[in-house]
């Protein structure tokens, strides 16, 4: 078990919680990537509410980049210390279709997967619950359907 790489994930993991609770603390909102970036471009929010989505944004992205600059790379792949995380497996055409029904179901599920799996479970939300689960069951239908049957992800 690569012991650094968990202890980077805990981490992470606590920073996430930090900040939502932060969020939730201070201004009283959601850290739903979402409905912070939906409403952004949408303009359904109050005048003066574009600052802390902006700057959330803005430390989502720069966060990952000063951990480059420092050294850090770009991540590992568990089990293949040379690989990359970013790299798209399907080609961009399939990256993009797949971003787009991220986008469709996000829309549907009022949600995305911060905003309802952190944010909504430590509310214990019962939308929330739902919207997890069905993310975790689609998850690993998935998985199975591109390891097992399709034989996609060096997993069949």
């Amino acid at each position: 078990m690569d012991w650094m790489a968990s202890l980077h994930g805990l981490a992470g993991g606590v920073l996430i919680g930090l900040s939502a609770t932060w969020l939730m603390a201070t201004l009283g909102r959601i850290a739903g990537i979402s409905g912070i970036v939906g409403n952004l471009i949408t303009q359904r929010r109050p005048k003066g509410d574009s600052a802390w989505r902006v700057a959330f944004l803005l430390g989502l992205i720069s966060g990952s980049l000063v951990i480059m600059a420092l050294g850090g790379g770009l991540g590992n792949v568990a089990g293949n210390p040379g690989g990359v995380i970013g790299a798209p497996a399907g080609g961009v055409g399939l990256m993009l279709v797949a971003g787009l029904l991220v986008g469709v179901g996000t829309g549907l599920g009022s949600g995305c997967t911060s905003g309802h799996g952190v944010c909504g479970l430590a509310r214990l939300a019962p939308r929330s619950m739902a919207a997890t689960g069905m993310f975790l069951l689609t998850a690993l239908v998935t998985v199975y359907i591109s390891r097992h049957l399709l034989g996609l992800g060096g997993g069949a």
